[in-house]
């Protein structure tokens, strides 16, 4: 199974069972900016416990690894669990989406965008992408998301909403980040 196959059969499961999604992570900054070497595919989800058995149920043990107990944990906390495909050895990181009120509104300004001839899925638009990305360089302070932001705004940059950005920056405590990788392009 390659990436792209990975991502179109995790699209369809969770279209499938109508699930709110969005793909995130470097899959989305790629999407938006620069492409660069990833082996996992990160998926923002709306769920909930009384989906999970549903959605655990499109992973076969016989082709995927999932832990039912990390999923379930992952839900109670809004954290993350993993799916992994042990023979292709990609992986799947699930986050389940906050009941915040800045998750709550990058989840509904998600966007459906071509994924390969034939398919499509939701994305995380790309000024989500890049507060996401600060919120992570803050939290670990790995200069790799900090470049995938400046990937997006090289490529993209004049289709973002910048007030948007600048605002929820603010709002998340992440202004100052931006504003330094911002005066960068």
């Amino acid at each position: 199974m390659t990436q792209a196959e990975l991502l179109r059969y995790l699209a369809d499961v969770l279209e499938t069972l109508g699930l709110e999604y969005m793909i995130g992570g470097s899959q989305a900054s790629m999407y938006y900016g620069e492409p660069r070497l990833t082996r996992d595919v990160d998926v923002i989800v709306k769920l909930r416990l009384d989906d999970l058995l549903a959605f655990v149920e499109q992973f076969p043990p016989d082709d995927f690894y999932l832990d039912e107990q990390s999923a379930r944990e992952a839900i109670d906390a809004s954290g993350q669990f993993n799916i992994i495909h042990p023979t292709s050895g990609l992986k799947i990181d699930v986050y389940v989406n906050p009941d915040t009120p800045y998750d709550q509104t990058r989840l509904a300004r998600r966007q459906r965008l071509p994924l390969m001839p034939g398919a499509e899925a939701y994305f995380a638009r790309p000024e989500d992408v890049i507060l996401y990305k600060l919120l992570y360089h803050r939290q670990g302070g790995s200069d790799l998301h900090l470049r995938d932001v400046l990937g997006i705004l090289r490529v993209s940059r004049s289709e973002l909403d910048d007030a948007y950005i600048t605002e929820w920056a603010r709002r998340l405590g992440v202004a100052a980040i931006w504003e330094r990788v911002r005066n960068q392009v």
